[in-house]
């Protein structure tokens, strides 16, 4: 709040007169009031838009019973208030001292240890006001005002005031958007870490002078927030640790305030967070959903490209190396690379035992899987942009028609491509008169290495990699996977041998060659 001219001469409400108009916001007039010869207070004077009807002054009788009982050195507490009155008002402790906002932008960035003296009182002081049932709903640095170094929250709480429908529906928001959180800017209800966001935006602002998702256009800072697209560069590695873990755009993966209090003082606490998952693979087909899905939310779906996020440890230690870190050893990459040569071979066997209706089955493979990794990547990124949903499983149900038509063109220039090298194979093996199960087994394995390496094969690889490398973690199972992929090659190229390759009604192509 910005200082603004003395209040009208004589003016009083509730008793109070109005001594000097300390600033307004887009709840209420605030004025420095004093009653008789009592203390002075900062006085709220509340919008009629705000309590306009008797719902909304009851809204506020209940938030002020409670907020009544909030005792902390942190937290502007509330000495006085009136919802009843015909000028509604609240009255709080009076700070005399800068906003952080104004603080900052005279003094510059808070460091040091006086940055994590300032995020453990302000953690402390919001602790307080959620331990009386109430959340914040919009911490930010001009709500944070500075005793020497020492923060202390303002308008806590009131904020529950305004939660009215009716607000909504002529387009008013309450709060900045670079210090809401993204599933308050969805529309859902805020919680406990909402505020959390919200102290971590502070605290960014605090240590690097500079809003952490920028400025602009506040849609532009909305999207951003949403996408978890913040600068933090500047904080101290710990502070900024801290603040990442508690930006992030799902609520379930912040971290509490008594686990960032205790991390402040000297931790190390657990953290929920998801780490990032590696750079997703070019597909020229898929490329706006691809971007999607490049965030920092891993996508839970089997048709994803990455690794499963059963290999990590979803709780870590704060200073230690994600589990995710960690390669992936020698005797596994080999036990990979074997049952992914052996899936080749099964191919190549399966083209020699019965050519047209192995290459039917694997188109209609590939059409499947890209369907289902187009289906899987977009519900990563509905995610990404507006964290999960109870009917996330539904929506993705509702739109596999769609994704299944989608796939059509990528899957049918993979396969064509794929169909066009196995062809060229079989080409060079007529040269070289190679024999008919030679040429043909040549071809399939060709087909199944173009398919995998091939434009959008990313679709394909990253299915079948969800399978493989699960199995190649330890040697009982991948041993079991391998004797079966392997012994059903040898059986495919056994009955080849023994019946001859099944062309099916058409007839051998290779009858038509000189």
């Amino acid at each position: 709040m910005t200082t603004s001219p003395q209040s009208p001469e004589g003016l009083t409400v509730g008793g109070y007169q109005l001594l000097t108009r300390l600033g307004e916001g887009g709840m209420g007039v605030v004025h420095l009031a004093r009653r008789g010869t009592g203390p002075r207070v900062a006085l709220k004077v509340l919008r009629p838009h705000i309590v306009g009807d008797e719902e909304a002054r009851q809204r506020l009788d209940r938030e002020v019973n409670s907020l009544s009982r909030i005792r902390s050195r942190w937290v502007a507490e509330i000495v006085d208030a009136d919802p009843w009155g015909d000028v509604p008002y609240v009255a709080t402790r009076y700070v005399p001292g800068l906003s952080l906002h104004d603080q900052v932008h005279e003094d510059g960035p808070i460091d040091g240890d006086d940055l994590r003296w300032f995020a453990e009182c302000l953690a402390e002081g919001l602790t307080s006001v959620h331990d009386v049932g109430v959340l914040h709903r919009d911490v930010k640095p001009s709500n944070v005002l500075m005793e020497g170094r020492t923060p202390i929250l303002i308008d806590f709480g009131l904020a529950r005031v305004a939660d009215d429908p009716r607000l909504t529906h002529t387009g008013w928001l309450l709060g900045t958007p670079g210090y809401l959180a993204p599933e308050i800017l969805y529309g859902d209800d805020a919680t406990a870490a909402s505020d959390v966001h919200s102290w971590a935006a502070t605290v960014a602002y605090a240590g690097t002078g500079r809003p952490p998702f920028g400025r602009g256009p506040s849609m532009a800072i909305m999207d951003r927030v949403r996408r978890g697209q913040h600068d933090l560069t500047g904080l101290p590695e710990d502070v900024a640790e801290l603040v990442e873990a508690a930006l992030d755009p799902e609520p379930r993966h912040r971290p509490g305030l008594e686990e960032l209090r205790a991390a402040l003082v000297g931790g190390p606490v657990p953290v929920v967070a998801m780490p990032a998952p590696p750079a997703p693979r070019d597909d020229p087909y898929t490329v706006p959903l691809a971007l999607a899905t490049s965030g920092h939310e891993q996508t839970l779906s089997f048709f994803d490209d990455d690794e499963p996020d059963d290999e990590h440890d979803p709780t870590r230690v704060l200073g230690e190396e994600p589990a995710s870190a960690s390669r992936v050893g020698l005797p596994e990459r080999l036990r990979r690379g074997l049952l992914l040569t052996g899936l080749g071979v099964a191919t190549g066997a399966a083209v020699l035992a019965a050519p047209w209706l192995a290459v039917a089955v694997i188109a209609a493979l590939v059409w499947v899987l890209r369907a289902g990794s187009l289906a899987g990547s977009a519900a990563g990124a509905r995610r990404e942009l507006r964290g999960s949903r109870w009917y996330d499983g539904p929506q993705l149900l509702v739109a596999s028609p769609w994704h299944v038509v989608q796939a059509v063109p990528g899957a049918l220039l993979l396969l064509l491509w794929s169909l066009g090298l196995a062809l060229a194979c079989g080409l060079v093996c007529y040269a070289v008169a190679a024999s008919e199960p030679v040429t043909l087994f040549a071809c399939g394995a060709v087909l199944g290495l173009a398919l995998w390496l091939g434009p959008g094969g990313s679709r394909l690889s990253g299915p079948v990699n969800r399978v493989v490398h699960p199995l190649s973690r330890s040697v009982g199972p991948w041993l079991v996977a391998f004797v079966v992929v392997v012994g059903g090659a040898v059986g495919l190229a056994a009955a080849a041998e023994a019946r001859g390759s099944d062309w099916g009604p058409s007839g051998s192509p290779f009858s038509l060659l000189p």
